[in-house]
């Protein structure tokens, strides 16, 4: 009741937009927002109006009733859609604590401040305080407090506590209030919160407190409108119809000015058998023409234009979807078009933004190398001796076994850091049958290190760590987790152990641990800099360890301060953050760890044709500048041919400016960049994440754009994911360019929104990316097929669709115009109106859907051997304002061969028996016969690649038409529809006339004739690079794929912490509810020949690989 009384937000949810009364008109009105939609209706409105139209309303109100009913079956079935998810999930039951009892409720009726409890496996239906819980691997955590009450009903119930919190808002990884019980205030995280939508796993139960509801929750904040991302093709439409519109107000002022001229001169002729209605005058009759007119060449816009390119944009989808070389069966992934809006535009792509980790390589870790106390170790080690060891794990150095088996106090302390400072969850399932699930795949991979090395990481509860240590159990006391985020790059946890003994381990960035460390381990740390640089040679990811003895004294001292910023509603994270860095200093340095994570297979090929295809590739990653450069190198983006990498090493932003760079002289442009420079073909490399800073400062940032666009490749390293975001924004804003990023994580969302087209990863990282983004597949190498097939295949389509369309509109139309000077420009139309009402929605419709659909210049296969067949995509040379101009003159030139061959065959011509042929409806016929024949034999023309479809779309339009006609001309359609076909036999007589026959035939000739002869001409004389490719592809087999190349890798350096996202360390300490796990619940992964499963790299063979072993089975 009390709850009730601050009218708190209900828990019900509502995204449909309509309902069974308000669908017809809300919906209408909506697509009438659409101006296209609102233009048709004004000439149907005009149509209306006898004293202005010509036509009958049928001839658009036909046309825009199909429209307004495909798009409204469509936002009908996705609204319907829509309310059967909200009734699912309002639907959903959850046990509520009333009156001291568990009662079976629905989602929509959980009120602010009702205690539920939520079964494993079981949906979060609000967000809310976990009040109790058994947890495991990545879920919230409880306060102690709270946690005491266990499942005990009657506790739960009696439970009295207030919770003050941060309005509704929609950040998901913040959460700030407290929660005051006995007059003790606790502190509340996002650690402690439960969003909507989240699913309990391998927990049995857990009880919360409503915090927020149904709109108020977080995911229903973050579920507005996506922002709308248009193609570059869809503006320049929107320019051009507007361009129509002037061209087609153009038109009706000349023939209204014409009607003016020819009522003055020799309307007065005609007024004595056609008078005029009365009190309209001259000036009122040239007003109205120009409306009457308005509608007779409406066509110049037609409103089924934007209907087909939506089904082009589909069916292209669809062919994306359905790709089978796109599918990953390792994952069972298929490749998915989850935005339909944008498939053209990945056929003009020129800049690609890539994460690394996941993206272009595997995210699978192995620990391979190590660094302790100044000496290095790798090489193979036999665990045999280790009963615990986990058996798919290999490490290559049998001294550090025996170093570890020896008792060296720096080894072993190097390992127990491994075993105690992280955040990774063990599950055993049978005795010795150790698991661990890790936030992380290089947390795991050292965690499983220390394991193999005799230093086995057992157990946890929120205060203890249980540890193996040679085969002896130790139990150490947890005192704090001070855990990763984006900005701290380092780790530490605070232990006590059996003795008493308080350490502060810590393991980190290397740049961020060393300064961190006390004065006199300055030589050991030149040492471990030069092993940091040799693992970072082989491409390896590189942590460095350090530790702390601490102080009892002050230890209390800290914890109390601890826990006063931890309650603090205001500054919270930055009192936190002081904490921290006062009790993460003077540290002593243990060593270096190097895990490697291997490249994705085909990733150097992959990016090798996409730089063939013009394309520039930005990688942004959170390691240092040294893994940068070496990533460059393993991925082909650097080569040997490059001599020499210049990096900045400025720590402010006019060091950043004045930086020297090679040779001591300037490249144009180059002023502040933190980038490196290459001396061909000065690509960049960023040092550091401080220059990355500098150089998107907004007075350096548009120098940053020039010098990095002039060159070939562009690394950005140690970039958080906002920087991400803002290097795609700088060159999105500035460059007249499409921009594509890709990555795997969380931490690309922002990139992948801000850039035209997003591209996610479904990978070890979660399918958070995916989510966010507009494609989506399981590996790297698909990116090519993605852009150097579908999307340009998709651009061209579009291309040829738009061109087409706009090609057939104007010839259509501009025969109106020609016929008007006539006709005494009285806004008579030369067709028949049935003919205007099908034209666009029957006769043609399908011929150009059919082409869309199914064209290719090239194959799959050629298109990929010759990525430069990309190149025109990316400088829109096939549909822009000079070709839009071409169309339009096209249109002109086929009109006036349309209307006047035609005309002066017919205007003399008699039959054999001595009368006229011609007649209005005669006349009509033909032009309608020669538009078509025209138009569909132009279409022939661009026809690259013929289907079985297109044959049948092609016949079908062709005897549709005659059916059509000669059947809207019958004795029978006049008898029963007298009003609306009057003209009996018109379309059969006029066919029976050999003159007729040759009439067609001839404005067919003239009409295509010189548009094969031009391109015979450019053909022979200026041949494009699709010319070329497919006169190759004709006369030549596609070769086989070319041999890789294995290249050098110079010296570079991990740096993983800074891609590391914010930890669970918060969660693992909140005290007492970490409970045994049932031995009998079912695991969580089944397939156990996963990768995943078995915390394995996945390996591939090389072509060579292959080769190899075949001859040696043959031999």
């Amino acid at each position: 009741t009390f709850n009730l009384s601050f009218r708190y937000a209900n828990n019900a949810i509502k995204t449909s937009k309509y309902n069974i009364f308000t669908f017809l008109p809300l919906n209408l009105f909506e697509q009438f927002k659409r101006l296209a939609n609102a233009y048709f209706l004004f000439l149907l409105i005009l149509e209306l109006i006898p004293q202005i139209s010509s036509l009958s309303w049928i001839t658009t109100g036909f046309a825009l009733i199909v429209v307004l009913s495909i798009t409204g079956v469509k936002d009908a079935i996705d609204d319907i859609n829509r309310h059967k998810c909200d009734r699912q999930v309002n639907n959903r039951k959850v046990d509520v604590l009333m009156d001291g009892q568990l009662k079976n409720e629905k989602w929509m009726n959980v009120q602010v401040g009702d205690i539920v409890k939520l079964g494993n496996n079981e949906f979060e239906a609000s967000e809310r305080n976990s009040v109790q819980k058994e947890t495991n691997l990545k879920v919230k955590q409880a306060l102690t407090v709270t946690g005491e009450l266990g499942d005990n009903i009657e506790a739960l119930a009696a439970f009295n506590g207030e919770v003050r919190c941060e309005p509704p808002n929609n950040r998901l990884d913040k959460f700030k209030g407290t929660l005051t019980v006995n007059g003790e205030r606790y502190a509340l995280d996002n650690d402690k919160v439960l969003l909507r939508g989240c699913t309990l796993r391998n927990t049995e139960w857990c009880f919360g407190l409503v915090i927020f509801g149904g709109p108020d929750s977080k995911l229903i904040q973050n579920s507005g409108k996506s922002m709308f991302k248009r193609t570059s093709i869809d503006h320049l439409t929107n320019i051009l119809v507007l361009c129509i519109f002037g061209f087609l107000a153009s038109m009706c002022s000349i023939l209204t000015i014409g009607n003016a001229i020819w009522e003055r001169n020799e309307g007065s002729v005609f007024t004595m058998f056609l008078p005029r209605e009365p009190g309209i005058d001259a000036p009122l009759a040239s007003f109205l023409i120009f409306w009457s007119y308005v509608i007779v060449l409406n066509a110049l816009i037609p409103s089924s234009l934007y209907v087909s390119v939506e089904f082009i944009r589909l069916g292209n989808s669809f062919f994306i979807d359905w790709d089978r070389k796109m599918y990953y069966p390792k994952n069972d992934t298929p490749a998915q078009a989850r935005t339909t809006t944008l498939n053209e535009e990945l056929g003009q792509i020129k800049y690609i933004f890539s994460d690394k980790t996941g993206t272009l390589t595997q995210n699978i870790m192995t620990f391979n190398k190590c660094s302790i106390n100044g000496k290095a170790y790798g090489e193979q080690v036999d665990f045999s001796w280790n009963n615990l060891a986990d058996p798919k794990y290999n490490f290559h150095d049998h001294s550090l076994v025996e170093m570890v088996r020896s008792g060296n106090p720096e080894t072993q302390e190097f390992f127990r850091l491994l075993s105690l400072c992280h955040t990774v969850m063990p599950e055993e399932k049978k005795e010795g049958e150790l698991s661990y699930q890790a936030q992380s795949p290089d947390e795991g991979a050292l965690v499983t290190a220390a394991r193999n090395f005799g230093f086995v990481f057992r157990s946890r509860t929120p205060e203890t760590i249980t540890v193996v240590e040679m085969g002896r159990q130790v139990i150490y006391e947890l005192l704090a987790i001070l855990d990763f985020n984006n900005m701290r790059k380092r780790m530490s946890v605070i232990v006590r152990s059996p003795e008493g003994k308080l350490t502060l381990y810590c393991k980190g960035a290397d740049t961020v641990i060393f300064e961190r460390l006390h004065p006199s381990c300055n030589k050991l740390m030149e040492v471990t800099t030069d092993h940091l640089n040799e693992y970072a040679g082989d491409g390896l990811r590189t942590l460095v360890l350090a530790y702390k003895d601490l102080n009892e004294n002050y230890m209390i001292d800290w914890k109390q301060r601890h826990h006063e910023a931890s309650v603090a509603m205001e500054g919270r994270e930055e009192k936190l953050d002081e904490l921290y860095e006062e009790i993460e200093k003077d540290m002593m340095l243990l060593g270096a760890t190097a895990v490697e994570d291997k490249l994705q297979d085909g990733v150097p090929q992959t990016i090798e044709q996409l730089a063939k295809a013009d394309i520039k590739i930005w990688v942004l990653t959170g390691d240092k500048q040294e893994t940068a450069e070496n990533i460059g190198y393993s991925c082909n983006m650097l080569r040997e041919e490059m001599k020499d990498v210049f990096v900045v090493s400025a720590n402010t932003a006019e060091g950043v400016k004045e930086d020297p760079h090679p040779q001591g002289a300037r490249p144009p442009l180059w002023e502040p960049l933190h980038y490196g420079v290459l001396t061909d073909d000065l690509t960049p490399i960023p040092s550091s994440l401080h220059h990355q800073a500098f150089a998107l400062e907004k007075n350096l940032r548009l120098e940053l754009l020039r010098t990095a666009c002039m060159c070939q490749t562009v690394i950005c390293c140690r970039v958080t994911p906002l920087q991400k975001a803002q290097v795609v924004q700088l060159v999105k804003k500035y460059k007249q360019a499409v921009t594509l990023a890709i990555g795997d994580g969380a931490n690309d969302v922002s990139m992948i929104k801000a850039a035209h087209i997003g591209v996610g990863i479904s990978g070890q990282e979660g399918m958070q990316a995916v989510l966010s983004s507009d494609y989506s597949f399981a590996q790297f190498r698909y990116l090519q097929r993605l852009l150097l097939v579908h999307g340009r295949w998709s651009y061209i389509r579009m291309c040829k669709f738009l061109g087409y369309f706009f090609y057939k509109n104007f010839t259509f139309t501009l025969v109106q115009f020609w016929y008007a000077f006539f006709c005494g420009f009285s806004a008579q139309t030369v067709y028949d109106e049935w003919f205007i009402t099908f034209y666009n929605m029957v006769y043609t419709a399908l011929p150009v859907l059919g082409m869309c659909l199914f064209d290719q210049d090239v194959n799959d296969r050629w298109s990929l051997q010759h990525p430069e067949l990309y190149a025109p995509g990316q400088k829109n040379q096939y549909f822009n304002k000079k070709a839009f101009v071409s169309y339009l003159i096209h249109g002109c030139y086929c009109s006036l061969i349309i209307f006047f061959i035609p005309w002066a065959s017919m205007n003399d011509a008699v039959r054999n028996d001595g009368k006229d042929i011609v007649s209005h409806p005669s006349f009509a016929f033909l032009l309608q016969t020669c538009l078509l024949a025209v138009v569909h034999t132009q279409l022939c023309v661009d026809t690259y690649y013929w289907t079985a479809v297109n044959h049948f779309f092609v016949l079908l339009s062709t005897i549709g038409y005659f059916a059509i006609s000669v059947t809207m001309y019958s004795n029978g359609m006049f008898y029963v529809f007298t009003s609306s076909f009057p003209l009996i036999g018109a379309a059969r007589n006029t066919l029976n006339q050999p003159i007729v026959w040759l009439t067609i035939f001839l404005t067919f000739l003239l009409c295509i004739l010189p548009v094969v002869a031009i391109r015979f001409i450019f053909i022979q004389l200026r041949p494009t690079i699709n010319d070329k490719v497919r006169y190759k592809m004709r006369t030549e087999e596609l070769p086989g794929p070319a041999p890789r190349h294995l290249l050098r890798r110079r010296s570079t350096r991990s740096g993983y912490a800074f891609s590391h996202s914010q930890g669970y360390g918060d969660l693992v300490t909140s005290r007492k509810f970490l409970m045994k796990r049932s031995t009998k619940r079912a695991p969580l992964f089944t397939q156990t020949d996963s990768s995943i499963f078995q915390n394995q790299p996945q390996h591939y063979r090389t072509i060579a690989e292959e080769a190899e072993e075949s001859q040696s089975h043959k031999l």
